[in-house]
């Protein structure tokens, strides 16, 4: 991606659960606010409480749900509620065109993965989301990877995932220089609950990142 294209690095606070969370990662200058509707989390949310806590997010923050190889009947179902479609499962380029909204693709880093090649077979995507690759845990696995293995200039915007935390994110912004951070697990006190001071405590590293 071109440097005037990549501009400022946005952040996305994942896995969102209660309405605290959501006011506190709003007002500390969140781009974007992710919900899980996958079951098999332990931060998922149902249909119902995902409507109550979209109704929270106000204009100009994107409300991004996340997905697990779950049927275009659900995803449809929740879209209303939602600006952004994640893609975190397996799902091919063809099952990911069934959404009226945009939508972004996670991939997860296992060997082999052939990013250049993911980026053209998705094409349509608006962003690819790299995340850890942990056997069976499709993501919030808390790890980082080897960010060396990410091209330059990638054909798609780059969200980076895995691992983050204020302690790293810096390193992790200047190593990579992505379009944007996606958090969950690091800045939380307990799984699905945030921690206002982690999340606070992050958005201000991704910013003294990317000071002269």
């Amino acid at each position: 991606m071109t440097e005037h294209m990549r501009g400022r690095t946005r952040v996305k606070i994942c896995g969102l659960t209660r309405e605290e969370d959501v006011d506190t990662a709003v007002a500390a200058g969140a781009d974007a606010i992710g919900f899980v509707l996958w079951p098999g989390s332990h931060r998922a949310i149902d249909a119902g409480r995902l409507a109550h806590l979209a109704a929270r997010v106000p204009a100009f923050v994107t409300r991004v749900g996340l997905f697990v190889d779950q049927s275009p009947e659900f995803v449809r179902r929740c879209e209303s509620y939602l600006d952004l479609i994640q893609y975190h499962g397996d799902e091919p380029p063809e099952a990911c065109a069934h959404t009226l909204r945009p939508w972004i693709k996670a991939l997860r880093m296992r060997d082999g993965v052939d990013l250049a090649a993911a980026a053209q077979a998705y094409g349509e995507a608006r962003g690819l989301l790299l995340d850890a690759y942990k056997p069976g845990v499709p993501g919030g696995t808390g790890e980082t990877f080897d960010w060396s293995r990410i091209p330059a200039n990638l054909a798609k915007p780059v969200i980076l995932a895995g691992g983050l935390t204020a302690s790293n994110v810096g390193d992790a912004i200047r190593t990579v220089q992505p379009f944007a951070v996606d958090v969950s697990g690091g800045v939380e006190h307990a799984r699905g609950v945030k921690d206002p001071e982690l999340i606070r405590a992050f958005i201000r590293q991704v910013s003294l990142a990317q000071q002269p």
